[in-house]
């Protein structure tokens, strides 16, 4: 895009506040983002927020080395690894609420949202499987070669498919994040008048 996707303004913020904001009201505590080019702007844009952040000095690398770079922050205790694109601004909170039961209930499989039959991000890792990425394997050769051991959520988010890869794309998720804004400022309304007449 010739931009960095994760500073577009949507709204009033940045696309990357919607994600970690999403996140952190999921209940997710251990958060860990990645930078890379604009590291000072991101860090900017997200100071305040109880996360670390770690950069990726290599521009040229793939978003493997990224996931590598941060899976030596997280937390060891932990049993399993949201891995969220940064790029995809209007994911819920209630979708990754979703993911986190699924874990909680079957903690040895991959978690993959699927909106309308399209599969999308984030997705939930068992933390001893991921660590497989070290071997030098993408996130997507590792869900391949684990088929038994993957669970596909069937979710109504579309944001879960709905990424900035292109200006085309970006204008779309505006569009829609500004539809939900006016749709949700009429409910509210109608939930003032509402409790007025009552």
């Amino acid at each position: 895009m010739g931009r960095t996707k994760q500073l577009l303004p949507i709204g009033e913020k940045p696309a990357i506040l919607y994600c970690v904001e999403a996140i952190f009201e999921a209940g997710v505590r251990d958060v860990v983002v990645v930078t890379g080019r604009d590291d000072a702007a991101i860090r900017s844009a997200l100071r305040g927020h109880a996360l670390r952040l770690v950069r990726n000095d290599d521009p040229e690398s793939d978003m493997s080395e990224s996931i590598r770079i941060g899976l030596r922050q997280v937390d060891a205790s932990s049993t399993g690894v949201l891995v969220c694109l940064a790029d995809h601004p209007l994911i819920q909170s209630e979708t990754i609420e979703r993911l986190l039961q699924l874990h909680a209930a079957s903690p040895d499989k991959i978690i993959i949202p699927v909106y309308r039959g399209k599969r999308g991000h984030p997705s939930l890792f068992p933390f001893g499987m991921i660590k497989e990425i070290y071997s030098a394997i993408t996130l997507r050769e590792l869900i391949s070669s684990n088929p038994d051991q993957t669970l596909f959520a069937d979710v109504a988010d579309e944001g879960v498919i709905l990424d900035m890869d292109t200006e085309e794309d970006y204008r779309i998720i505006v569009e829609k994040f500004l539809e939900a804004a006016r749709a949700s400022q009429i409910n509210a309304m109608g939930d003032e008048r509402l409790t007025a007449d009552f």
